[in-house]
This record gives structure tokens, sequence and C-alpha cells, in this order.
């Protein structure tokens, strides 16, 4: 056997052991995979009613539903809330690399005809500035949130050092504010732009507790209100 031979047989381990790491999947199909059964899970902690399948999605049936190499579109999904059929969200895996305006006019669209109020987009690389505008413009009929592939690939609450969080139901605040006697404005605050108020898609004015263990107390619970 020649030296190339040798080579040629090593390059093609080591691409056979790779493709074993990832479950069987290419490189671009794992991470869609890792990015879908992501996104599964935030719409369930959302309190969206999401099927056991998607859920348990596993490399193989991944591929099953979605082939070897699926197209973003076909990763489309619908989801209503599990106590509230009439409210539903979309999430959509644009193809462009940096999202532009069409797209954004396209799923508008779908989305009124449709009746869906919510939508979450996962972008490969970005959005451009207009893109944000024309979003932030249909603001007061539709909300469309966005994230990037790169911020999917770990479940961010799962991490050890991020606490539960519960976002509170608008009873649920009320009671707390009048147990304490508290004012909004009374309650520390968490920015919508933090991680954890992005993944649960908190509003302005939504409170969440915060379950921390704690050494000494077992555990200890705040409050944050998102302004």
């Amino acid at each position: 056997m020649t030296e190339f031979d040798d080579d040629a047989l090593a390059e093609t381990a080591a691409a056979s052991s790779a493709t074993q790491n990832r479950g069987g999947l290419t490189p671009e199909a794992s991470r869609l995979f890792r990015v879908y059964k992501t996104i599964s899970v935030l719409l369930e902690k959302r309190g969206y009613s999401v099927p056991r399948d998607m859920l348990e999605i596993t490399p193989a049936s991944f591929t099953n539903k979605f082939g070897e190499h699926p197209s973003r579109e076909v990763l489309s999904i619908l989801v209503e809330k599990a106590d509230d059929e009439q409210s539903q969200l979309f999430v959509f895996f644009p193809e462009d690399e940096k999202v532009g305006v069409k797209p954004i006019k396209e799923y508008t669209e779908r989305m009124r005809e449709e009746s869906v109020s919510n939508a979450i987009l996962v972008l490969k690389v970005g959005m451009t500035p207009i893109a944000k505008q024309a979003i932030q413009e249909v603001s007061d009929s539709v909300r469309i949130e966005y994230f990037l592939e790169a911020e999917l690939l770990v479940d961010i609450t799962e991490h050890k050092l991020v606490p539960d969080h519960q976002v509170l139901t608008q009873n649920e605040k009320q009671e707390l504010l009048k147990r304490y006697r508290l004012k909004e404005t009374q309650l520390p605050r968490i920015q919508p732009t933090d991680p954890v108020a992005r993944y649960y898609g908190m509003r302005r004015g939504q409170v969440v507790k915060i379950t921390r263990l704690s050494e000494t107390a077992g555990r200890y619970v705040t409050y944050r209100i998102c302004m």
C-alpha cells in the first residue's frame, strides 16, 4: 500500500469518527439538530404544547423527518399555548445568511393570513438594520423575536450556574405585589435583553420568580420585573 493510500485511509477514518460523534449527521445537519432541540424545549418552557417526538428527537429521527441535508424552510414550527389554543407562535428558519426586509414582509403576511401574532426567527448570521426597523414597524400588530443560531446551540437554562426561572402570570404578579405591599417600581429589574429574559420571551411589566440554591438557607427566592 502506498503512502498516499495510508493518508487517504487516515483521513477517511477521521471523517468517519467525526460523523459518529455527531450521531451520523453532517456538520450542518448536526448544528440544525441542536438548534431544533433547544427551540423545542424553549417553546415548552414558555407554555406551548410541543409534541413529544419533537422534545425527544434524536439524530436518527431528525434525519428520518427532515433528510440528511435538511432545508431550513422545512424546519418551520407552529405551536399553540397549552391553555389557549388561539395563542399561537411560528418559528421560522430563514435561508439568507443575513436576513433583509423581503423575508420579514413575507413572514408578517403569513402571520396575518393565519391569525398568528407571535414568531421567532432563527438567524444564520444576523439581520440588516432595515429588517430590524421593519420588525419594529409591525410591532403593534405582531411580535417577532429573533435569535442567532449560535445562541441556541445549547440550552442556557440547563447550565448549572443558571438558577430556576418561572415567569409569573398576571394574577400571580398581582398577588405578589399585594402580599408584600409592593409597587412595581420597588421590584429589582431584569432587562428584556437579558439572555434568560429573551429565552422566556419576557415582555415589559412581566415578573419572573428566580429560585437559587444556597448552602446555608437551602434555597432562596427573588423576583425581578422586566423593564
